[in-house]
């Protein structure tokens, strides 16, 4: 099955220009990549870590400081 862009996508809350990063899963894996930067350097996290980061940002663990 071949998946549009590579399967790479940006969340629904992004305003609609390119200055976002964009995730995609592949082999059991969570990739990241800055969406200005497509042939740029890809963050890779196994399942593990990228369920520890959804729930920190769900729980506000990564808020910028006032």
């Amino acid at each position: 099955m071949s998946l549009p862009n590579g399967g790479w996508f940006k969340s629904s809350y992004s305003n609609p220009n390119p200055n976002c990063v964009e995730v995609r899963f592949l082999d059991g894996t969570a990739q990241v990549r800055q969406s200005r930067q497509p042939d740029g350097p890809v963050l890779v996290f196994d399942r593990g870590e990228w369920e520890a980061f959804l729930l920190g940002a769900f729980n506000g663990e990564f808020e910028f400081p006032e």
